[in-house]
This record gives structure tokens, sequence and C-alpha cells, in this order.
């Protein structure tokens, strides 16, 4: 699993790539602050919710600061995905160097 920062996450996208965020937090936190076109999938339903998540494409995950996501973005390596990362510094980074309009909590 690779890590990617917020910028490096932006810059894909720039290159005409459609990466998969995936936000793993708790439907709380999404309600304070979130990611537009990130899809909301929290850390405890993944398991029953693989289906949900492509596997042709790459899957950056996230949460609130990485360490919840790490773990998603290893559980995923372990079940198959080939191209996954962790997005590192989480939202409060995403705040930090694309939008200081997401709030922090």
């Amino acid at each position: 699993m690779r890590e990617m920062t917020p910028l490096e996450f932006v810059a894909l996208t720039k290159t005409g790539e459609t990466p998969f965020l995936l936000d793993v937090r708790e439907a709380w936190e999404v309600a304070i602050a979130s990611v537009d076109g990130s899809v909301h999938i929290p850390m405890a339903d993944i398991p029953d919710r693989l289906a949900e998540i492509p596997q042709d494409r790459e899957v950056v995950v996230m949460c609130k600061v990485g360490g919840r996501s790490q773990a998603v973005a290893r559980f995923l390596e372990t079940h198959g995905y080939p191209r996954v990362a962790n997005l590192t510094g989480g939202i409060l980074l995403w705040a930090g160097q694309v939008d200081p309009a997401v709030a922090t909590y």
C-alpha cells in the first residue's frame, strides 16, 4: 500500500484518472466535514460492503488523520485490490492543503 497526500490526489485527478475516494469515518464525522465526490462507507462496514468498492480503479482511503484509512487500505490489499493508497493526513491535511473551507474537528 502506498501513501498519497491530498495534493498528490488532486494532481492525480488532473491527469484524467478517476480514483475512488473512500471515506471510512463515522457518519457523524462526515456530517461535520467531507470531500466532494468521496464515497462514505464506515470502517466497520467495509467487510460487508466490498462489492461497492471497485477493483478496476485506484482506491484512495481517507479518515480523519490516516490511521483508520491505513488499516482499511491494508485490508483491501489482502482482499485482492491491486491499486490502493492511504490518504496521508486524512481530512485534516485535506483542509490544510486543498480546501481550507473544509471544517476541522
